[in-house]
Formats: structure tokens, sequence, C-alpha cells
């Protein structure tokens, strides 16, 4: 049967996805958006504070996060979100570029839709708060609790993507939709990468896979990774 062209309601839905998908976000994982928002503008004490470390602590692996939008490939982003917006991403703001950082890209291909999102945070070795790599650490497993907490929601320890990673899967339903999501939270060294990609299929079109989402997140988490040691080779 031919599909007939979106309603008024569904071209203004889609024309909002990126606000829907943040929102979607939210809701299921809280890693994109809860990470977006740590990653641009909380933090912690010790991101803000001097990059040296104290002469009892071991000093950062990172001293550098690399440019949020170009932590992941051009090609991967095609690949991940066909018929993308704004192929150089949407860059979140942060007060503090060398901490903290995010980056955003989203698509509309026929009626299936892609989000995808990554989020940065550096720490520095501070005395009377901790080594670099233990807050970051301990944000990992901050941001893994947060993720899986979802109701539905479920997580497994994957290899491969830096020095620890979890992967988190949910399915959400929003405004009558049905949105697959997948977070991938890492850490290498002394940063925390949490990448989230969702997709949903809009009117009468599949749901996309969640075994295909997670590849392709567990992909593009891998290259956002790999970009903070290139950052600081």
């Amino acid at each position: 049967m031919q599909r007939s062209a979106p309603r008024p309601a569904r071209l203004l839905a889609c024309a909002a996805a990126a606000t829907i998908s943040a929102a979607l976000v939210t809701g299921c994982s809280s890693a994109s958006s809860s990470s977006s928002a740590k990653a641009t503008t909380g933090g912690s004490a010790s991101s803000s504070a001097s990059g040296s470390a104290s002469p009892s602590l071991a000093a950062a692996k990172y001293r550098a996060l690399p440019e949020p939008c170009r932590t992941i490939s051009a090609k991967t982003v095609k690949s991940l979100v066909p018929k993308v917006k704004k192929a150089s991403g949407d860059a979140a703001k942060s007060s503090d570029p060398s901490s903290r950082g995010g980056c955003s890209w989203n698509g509309l291909n026929g009626y299936q839709y892609r989000w995808l999102d990554v989020a940065l945070q550096r720490f520095d070795s501070v005395a009377g708060i901790g080594t670099a790599q233990g807050q970051a650490q301990k944000r990992y497993t901050e941001q893994v609790t947060e993720t899986k907490a979802v109701k539905g929601a479920k997580a497994e320890p994957v290899t491969g993507v830096g020095d620890a990673a979890t992967v988190v899967t949910a399915e959400v339903k929003k405004d009558k939709e049905q949105y697959e999501d997948v977070t991938v939270v890492a850490r290498t060294g002394n940063v925390v990468v949490i990448l989230s990609f969702n997709g949903a299929g809009f009117e009468t079109a599949k749901t996309p896979k969640a075994s295909a989402l997670r590849t392709d997140a567990l992909k593009a988490a891998k290259e956002a990774v790999a970009s903070v040691a290139a950052k600081n080779a």
C-alpha cells in the first residue's frame, strides 16, 4: 500500500524532531540529555580546577578534549543518520571546552528518524578531591547507574571501547511513536564519553531494530574514544 503524505501535525513533528529526540533521550536513558548537561554546563568542581596535579596525585592522562563535532567521522555520521540535517553537527555550548563538550546530529529519511549525540567530560587531579582518573571512574559509574535506571532498560558491559564501557538499550514511546534508544557510556583515562543513538519509524514505517542501532552506536563510540587519544598524541 502506498503511504500517504505526512499530515501537517507530522510535518511539524518532523521539523521539531531534534527537540522530540532530546526530550526522549532524557526520558529513556538520561545519558544523552543528562550527559550533555553535565558535559556542557554542570561538570564537577575538579573539571574547572587547575590542570596541574598536586605533587601527591598522579597527573591527568589527557590534558585536552577533541572538538566534539569531529569525534565521529563524516562517513560514520552519514551512515548512522541518513539525510542528516547538518553534517557538521550542532555543537553544545561550553564555558570550558578543555573540560566539557558535546555535539549532536539528526535527520529524517522518508519516515525514518535518527538522532546521534556525543558528550565528553575531562577531569583533572585536584588535591582534596582526587585523581583525574578516579574522578572519571566515579562519574562513569554514576552515569551508568542513571542510564540503566529507566524501566525496561537493559545494560551490559562491553570491551574494546576505552578502559571501561557499558551499553544500555531501552524502548520508549513518545507522542504515539515507538523509539529505540542505545546509550554507550565509556571511560578512557580521565575522560568520560557518553554516546546516544536513537531512532523511530514515523507513520507506518517500521521501528528500527535495537540490535542494529546497538552495533552502529558502538562503532561511533569507538571513534569518539579514539579521538581523545589522537588529540593528546
